[in-house]
């Protein structure tokens, strides 16, 4: 019997976490927002659009409120089981890049990007409101010193956040495309960045 390896335990733990697949989802696109004269009540709607990307599992994931990722649609505890370190990058011995590489992974069923990390604590995003969730990207002393602009850009372009849309193996991709959700970011910004009331 060969022993594991680390990366074979990681590939086996990815695997038996996968969670079905499901088509995405589409967005709504500019033109349906255009129609709401009211610049107040269009951007909260757009933001209220945002939110399908924003509370899908994808991205909460990666942005908990305790020390550890969760995995699946289920947004159960990563395993094997890790800790977010003081850099949001794992501890010594078990960083993020032990078993996520720059890309999928696919025959391990391992996702990966250049940049895999936990979003800092400041941007944990579990069990809050999409309200909440608005008021706290918008705050530089939560969103790592982002003015509304550099927000749009991370949004728009980052590669970690577009791995939601290409999560690969049976997980399921958050809603429309990363182009799409930058425009609606745009949109959002343009109509006063209001945040949805709750």
């Amino acid at each position: 019997m060969r022993p594991f390896t680390v990366p074979t335990l990681c590939g086996l733990f990815a695997t038996a976490i996968l969670a079905a697949g499901a088509s995405a989802a589409e967005l709504k696109d500019k033109a349906t927002f255009e129609a709401i004269p009211n610049a107040k009540e269009r951007a909260v709607a757009i933001f209220e659009e945002m939110g399908k990307v924003l509370q899908h599992p994808r991205c909460v994931n990666c942005h908990p409120v305790g020390d550890s990722p969760l995995q699946g649609e289920a947004m159960k505890v990563h395993e094997p089981p890790v800790q977010r370190g003081e850099a949001n990058f794992g501890v010594t011995g078990m960083y993020c890049t032990v078993c996520h590489m720059s890309r999928n992974v696919e025959p391990a069923g391992v996702p990966g990007d250049p940049a895999w990390h936990l979003a800092p604590k400041s941007m944990a995003w579990e069990g809050k409101t999409l309200g909440e969730i608005c008021h706290q990207i918008k705050d530089p002393e939560q969103n790592g010193g982002k003015d509304l602009k550099a927000l749009h850009k991370h949004m728009a372009e980052d590669s970690l956040v577009g791995w939601g849309w290409h999560p690969g193996g049976d997980r399921a991709p958050v809603p429309g495309t990363q182009k799409q959700f930058g425009e609606l970011v745009a949109l959002w910004i343009e109509a006063g960045a209001e945040c949805p009331s709750s």
